[in-house]
């Protein structure tokens, strides 16, 4: 099957959850990219062709992974899906990025022993704003030491993990650089005044938004406002595919989308 603008692709890809959003996104988004072809579809439930291209059962990625040796997959499902998809790439020797979170400890152990077989790049957001944004939360954060420290995140009600990935992301990133703030506080409610190592953390569901991350950092009688807001899911697709064309051909071991972002400024 193919869905690809070249004869002859420079990049074959593979895309799990070919019916949700970000997966029809992706196809979409390859159908558009010159020199880029969509080897293989695959959803658990039955759906139409995308951008032209033909979707088939997840539960048969492994045979078409072996007939088709596509060059990466892409996989944006749930994070019981990833894992597994994750160790069948590994099995057919095929290397695997995903925007898939939600993860906890056990399985994301599980997704990083894929990536002793095959590269393995995992990224909370494939936004280049937000790859930009975590960089200037983490200085601004380590600049005002002593600042109160928010962070509110908003996307569409059918978002099922709250916080979002990148809203995780960044309070890793503040934590980094600010030991004194070591508690995250969701949300507030009653006689809740603010205690002098906590970080606020606000998870908003309304609508279709995109994803909007916003960080307040406060103190000294100034504020200071870091926000990043995505037009629309295009932007985590056109990433995620960048992602793919840079893992391809790398070495097994576990990456993340900085390595692709540092790979362009050398």
């Amino acid at each position: 099957m193919s869905g690809g603008a070249a004869d002859s692709p420079s990049l074959s890809v593979a895309v799990t959850g070919a019916g949700g959003r970000m997966g029809r996104e992706v196809i979409e988004a390859a159908a558009d990219r010159e020199g880029v072809a969509v080897a293989v579809a695959v959803n658990r439930t039955a759906t139409e062709p995308v951008a032209g291209v033909d979707v088939e059962d997840a539960d048969r990625l492994g045979e078409l992974l072996a007939a088709e040796s596509p060059d990466v997959l892409v996989d944006f499902t749930g994070p019981a899906s990833a894992v597994a998809y994750a160790g069948a790439c590994a099995d057919a020797g095929v290397p695997f990025v995903t925007g898939t979170t939600g993860f906890e400890g056990g399985q994301l152990d599980s997704l990083r022993a894929a990536s002793d077989a095959v590269p393995v790049l995992k990224a909370s957001n494939f936004a280049r704003g937000v790859a930009a944004l975590r960089r200037a939360v983490r200085e601004a954060a380590a600049a005002l030491p002593g600042y109160d420290v928010e962070l509110t995140e908003t996307h569409h009600n059918g978002k099922r993990d709250a916080p979002s990935g990148t809203a995780k992301s960044i309070l890793d990133d503040v934590e980094s650089v600010r030991a004194d703030l070591d508690e995250r506080v969701h949300g507030r409610e009653g006689d809740a005044p603010r205690e002098p190592d906590e970080i606020g953390v606000h998870a908003r569901r309304a609508g279709d938004v995109t994803g909007e991350h916003e960080v307040l950092v406060a103190g000294n009688r100034e504020t200071l406002e870091l926000t990043h807001r995505a037009g629309d899911r295009g932007v985590f697709a056109e990433g995620a595919l960048d992602a793919a064309a840079w893992l391809a051909g790398r070495d097994p071991g576990w990456y993340g989308f900085d390595d692709v972002l540092d790979a362009g400024n050398e």
